[in-house]
């Protein structure tokens, strides 16, 4: 029995937590991870917190007025000197894209799509420090790494929820408790989108959330509508027409006596528009992927993300380790009837047969011997992704 497998037999097993847990209720996972140690201390997350290219932030509670302040980084070291003795949270983000240790903790999330994965954000809180009742718009695995946090979890919240005004963080006006758990090291708990939660450190304690890319469709819609723009091609540049005036008859005497109102037909027309400019699965498909392969930071250079990049120094034998860059995302769109796919890089996309894209989308480790059965194109496409370094060397110890 794998990991996860362990982690929802109280609950009917990985189906049924998919089907009744998954997007609609929180889960409460004892010894998630039995035996669990951190493998990053406070101090190393301190220091990641100092860096230019890691985004981190600093929440302190202010015990007089109850109200939570924010800080973003980088940060200077001294700024640790000067912190009250509790109360206070540091945030660091994507750790698992600079500590290769961190991110070996995804592999155990094969359960649900590797491309929806976004990353690991560390916290390290003082005694009572959190960073307020809140809620979140994706869903999160609240893994706890050392010492002790209490976990409230609460009502279901959406855009309409009221939040404290003035605050550059999204806390909540009221907080309706339903559940409360004391998590220990190793313990995980699994919150949905829009559950509010409040997690209160007792002790010094980290805490790693495991979260889930959740773009909004405003932002999709953003970004086709640039994808669509930049293909330039004809065939998708579908143009307005007005509805069919001769079906119309009402329609056509309101545009006489009200030629400046816009009638709801003319809307539907848009909508069809629209639609229409969507009904391409083969366009969306490609976009889809390009768009959910994004690297999260993409300006920053394979090097800068904890993996040293001097591999192309390097000679390539049959039994050569590759492995994945912990910031670089894969995924495959498969056309089984042709034969023919798409594997998607870090929001490039390479045309290939299935078997390749697949290999490449769903293995993390692969070794050069893995690669010779394919042709001399999607060879070519590997040389690509290490030269990139999309794909880095790792070693036996990895398989």
């Amino acid at each position: 029995m794998s990991l996860s497998e362990h982690w929802f037999s109280d609950c009917g097993g990985i189906d049924n937590f998919l089907r009744h847990y998954w997007q609609q209720k929180p889960l409460l996972i004892r010894q998630a991870f039995p035996g669990f140690q951190s493998p990053v201390s406070a101090d190393e997350l301190g220091g990641l917190a100092l860096e230019d290219e890691i985004e981190s932030r600093l929440i302190i509670e202010d015990q007089k007025t109850a109200l939570w302040s924010l800080q973003n980084g980088p940060f200077d070291e001294n700024i640790f000197q000067t912190l009250p003795p509790s109360h206070w949270t540091l945030l660091v983000q994507a750790v698992d894209q600079w500590l290769p240790e961190v991110g070996e903790l995804l592999e155990h999330f094969d359960f649900l799509p590797r491309w929806r994965l976004d990353d690991i954000m560390l916290s390290y809180a003082e005694d009572q420090g959190s960073v307020g009742p809140h809620f979140d718009q994706y869903d999160v695995f609240l893994l706890q790494g050392e010492g002790q946090r209490r976990w409230r979890v609460g009502q279901v919240c959406d855009a309409s929820t009221p939040l404290v005004e003035g605050s550059a963080l999204k806390i909540l006006q009221d907080f309706e408790q339903q559940n409360e758990w004391l998590l220990e090291p190793g313990d995980m708990l699994y919150v949905p989108p829009g559950v509010a939660h409040w997690g209160v450190a007792e002790g010094e304690c980290i805490t790693y959330s495991v979260g889930f890319r959740a773009p909004t469709g405003v932002e999709m819609l953003n970004d086709l509508a640039t994808e669509l723009l930049a293909r330039d091609d004809q065939q998708t540049a579908h143009v307005y027409r007005d509805p069919d005036f001769s079906t119309m008859s009402s329609a056509v005497e309101h545009q006489k006596n009200s030629p400046g109102v816009i009638d709801k037909a003319f809307i539907q027309s848009a909508k069809t528009l629209l639609l229409k400019q969507l009904d391409d699965d083969q366009l969306l498909g490609e976009w889809f992927a390009r768009y959910m392969t994004t690297r999260k930071y993409p300006d920053l250079e394979p090097g800068e993300c904890g993996i040293d990049d001097g591999q192309e120094s390097l000679p390539l034998t049959d039994d050569s380790i590759i492995t994945r860059h912990p910031a670089s995302r894969f995924a495959a769109l498969l056309d089984v009837q042709g034969g023919q796919a798409t594997l998607a890089v870090d929001g490039e996309l390479y045309p290939c047969s299935a078997d390749f894209a697949a290999l490449l989308a769903n293995q993390p480790v692969l070794s050069i011997n893995d690669i010779s059965p394919f042709s001399d194109q999607e060879k070519s496409i590997f040389a690509t992704l290490l030269t990139m370094g999309c794909l880095v060397f790792g070693n036996d110890e990895e398989i």
